[in-house]
């Protein structure tokens, strides 16, 4: 009886100190202030994060903030937290926040960007060694047009976009020509009407993007990206030339104010374990993006059905 009495008391004590460790949430009423950047993907990376930390009991705001001025503003806490952070177009200033002491890293977003070639399947079709760079110069005619011929025609990204396709294209010895598309509404354009007439189509795009939902895109496999390749001709599969590999592949992070793991435990570890898949985000840009659809509601739309997905993020927080 004794045993049963001592053992009755820890659970009732382990129960408790559960119950006061989860009514601690949230550990302040200020509101969590998460970046809010100039692009659809970013806005679904920051509230699908935002949404689960509402359902964990915080007070959320979303702050529209300049890409780079907002590694300023998380040194003080007039931005918490900012999710979608790409390494190709961030620069010193990510370096200059970090060095603050004011601001930290807390992990990988999860999405895998990717910018280079892009093929359709048309193109698969017309030339059976694809993705292989090295076939491309066998199915020359498959690409080409009136405007190329006898080179084909690769469509590039908008010439004040800046490239270097022209010098690549050189470099690997493909007969090709770069002919710059005039914005992105033209590449997408390029992309979807290449899909209607069954044409193939080689194009400079990126992932994620909402136009995969909707068009199977494939990476041309260009030989490996190699540090000092775009600017030492000794580097990659020419030793003659430069440009003679793919893209380096970036990362995408989340950074906080340093001050956010005190004031706020258990939404920093929430922030830290939060992942997002190019496979999730894809379909809701288009689904907003392309139908017309309110943002929230696509986010609280996939927030409720993958419970599964972030249910132990947020146990683990707790």
């Amino acid at each position: 009886m004794k045993l049963k009495s001592c053992l009755t008391v820890i659970t009732i004590a382990i129960l408790g100190l559960t119950t006061n460790a989860q009514s601690a949430v949230p550990e302040s009423s200020d509101p969590i202030k998460l970046a809010i950047n100039e692009w659809t993907g970013q806005h679904i990376s920051t509230h699908v994060a935002g949404e689960i930390l509402k359902r964990m009991g915080y007070n959320v705001e979303y702050v529209t903030a300049g890409y780079f001025p907002q590694m300023v503003a998380l040194e003080d806490n007039t931005i918490s937290a900012t999710l979608e952070i790409w390494s190709s177009n961030i620069g010193e200033h990510y370096d200059k926040a970090l060095a603050s002491g004011n601001v930290e890293e807390i992990g990988d977003l999860g999405l895998v960007p990717v910018e280079s070639w892009f093929i359709n399947n048309a193109a698969m079709e017309k030339c059976p060694g694809l993705p292989d760079y090295k076939a491309l110069n066998g199915c020359v005619q498959a690409f080409a047009n009136a405007e190329t011929f006898p080179k084909g025609r690769f469509v590039d990204y908008p010439a004040d976009w800046g490239t270097s396709n022209v010098d690549r294209l050189v470099a690997l010895g493909l007969d090709f020509t770069s002919v710059p598309a005039g914005s992105e509404g033209a590449l997408i354009a390029e992309i979807q009407g290449a899909e209607i007439r069954k044409e193939p189509l080689m194009v400079m795009f990126w992932s994620p993007h909402w136009v995969h939902a909707v068009v199977d895109l494939s990476n041309v496999k260009l030989p490996p990206y190699q540090k000092g390749c775009e600017d030492d001709a000794s580097v990659g599969v020419n030793p003659n030339a430069t440009w003679d590999c793919d893209w380096e592949r970036g990362y995408i992070k989340k950074l906080a104010w340093s001050g956010m793991a005190e004031k706020w435990p258990a939404a920093h570890k929430l922030l830290s374990a939060y992942t997002l898949r190019n496979e999730d985000q894809i379909p809701m840009m288009n689904a907003i993006d392309q139908d017309g659809k309110k943002l929230e509601a696509v986010v609280s739309a996939w927030v409720d059905a993958n419970e599964a997905i972030w249910k132990p993020w947020v146990d683990a927080a707790m």
